[in-house]
């Protein structure tokens, strides 16, 4: 193995120690201003129309792509 191919490897190591930290701090800033969050009875149902559209209007994460997420072992 080469020093090329080494640092190659670290780079992308490094590059997807980054990537993880930055989805990670974007899902907790957006649970953190969930309006959820502040409720003090989050599971129970919204009563009105309007307070259901008042919790549904944060942020809302898109799941990846199937190919994207890659298979799982079952």
């Amino acid at each position: 193995m080469n020093l090329m191919t080494t640092m190659t490897r670290l780079a992308r190591r490094v590059g997807g120690i980054i990537a993880e930290c930055n989805y990670a701090q974007r899902r907790l800033i957006t649970l953190r201003i969930a309006p959820d969050s502040y409720l003090t009875d989050p599971d129970r149902a919204p009563d009105s129309y309007p307070e259901f559209l008042f919790r549904a209007s944060g942020v809302l994460l898109h799941e990846p792509a199937a190919r994207a997420r890659g298979t799982f072992a079952s």
